[in-house]
């Protein structure tokens, strides 16, 4: 299956507070080397990483024309109506270079350790839910009235609309279970898991692909409104091995697959070597584009 969206390459860099300009550095080397989007976990809890929200505003201001993302923003710890505010803002300030990748909060104990709440499941995807409503509320700045949510969750009683991005920021949801799978079809603009976390490969990526397709279809949503992203993990190995574990020549095939056959469209590598990003922006990138475009042309 093909979604038809064009193709994002992007890295997911570890926020290390040990040598604190080094995602820094790496973020440079991705946008030289011509990625699309530079991304990076928010654990707010853990002192051995940087906070995602300040280290992603530092990187905006040394950078020019790449997107950055958290990977994925812990939303229990991150109030919706001013997540809302903070990501307008700095997409007004880069002129549209930022997206919003957005966690329930998988890590209860470590949330509720620092003060936050300790959410079953169920309430953290209902909280997912309305956060999701809130955030295009809040960005709905020429819409009248003030914003009223009344949630199980969040209830937000008249806030003022605004900032508007500068431009329509995306939506992407961590997620893997079938009930925040079926969440992502109804109101996400994307889906961001981790490749590795697929266990049996392709096979459970497209039985993902098919719930989320359910779920926008029951939403009255195209499948194809729904963007596919992934987290990937893998070598450059001297000899071909599973998929994303072989030499550089291998990647191209197994991406493209990727996308013209299980609809990924966004392929984020998680690396934290230059070298390696330098050569994913610079040549593997560049192929997986004309691979595709070739197949798409063929039909």
């Amino acid at each position: 299956m093909d979604y038809g969206h064009d193709l994002l390459f992007g890295v997911f860099i570890t926020p290390t507070s040990a040598d604190p300009l080094l995602p820094v550095d790496l973020t440079l080397t991705a946008e030289d080397a011509g990625l699309d989007l530079a991304t990076f976990q928010d654990h707010p809890y853990q002192p051995a990483l940087q906070d995602a929200w300040t280290l992603m505003s530092y990187v905006a201001a040394r950078t020019e024309r790449i997107h950055l993302a958290g990977n994925v923003l812990n939303l229990p710890l991150r109030n919706p109506v001013v997540l809302a505010r903070a990501a307008a803002s700095l997409d007004r300030l880069t002129g549209g270079r930022v997206e919003l990748g957005l966690g329930a909060g998988g890590f209860r104990e470590a949330i509720a350790s620092i003060g936050g709440p300790s959410l079953t499941p169920g309430r953290s995807m209902r909280g997912l839910d309305e956060a999701i409503t809130i955030l295009r509320e809040v960005w709905d700045a020429e819409a009248r009235g003030g914003i009223r949510v009344d949630g199980t969750e969040y209830r937000i009683s008249g806030a003022k609309r605004g900032p508007a991005p500068a431009h329509d920021i995306g939506i992407w949801v961590g997620a893997l279970g079938p009930k925040m799978l079926d969440l992502v079809g109804r109101r996400a603009d994307g889906w961001l898991p981790s490749l590795g976390n697929l266990r049996e490969g392709v096979v459970t990526l497209d039985e993902m692909n098919a719930k989320i397709d359910a779920g926008a279809v029951a939403a009255g949503r195209s499948p194809s409104d729904v963007r596919r992203l992934a987290n990937l993990g893998g070598t450059f190995a001297g000899r071909n091995g599973p998929l994303l574990a072989g030499p550089l020549q291998s990647w191209a095939p197994d991406l493209a697959e990727l996308a013209v056959d299980h609809g990924l469209s966004g392929f984020i590598l998680a690396s934290d070597d230059a070298a390696e990003i330098e050569l994913y922006g610079s040549q593997v990138a560049p192929e997986v584009r004309e691979l595709v475009a070739r197949r798409r042309a063929a039909g």
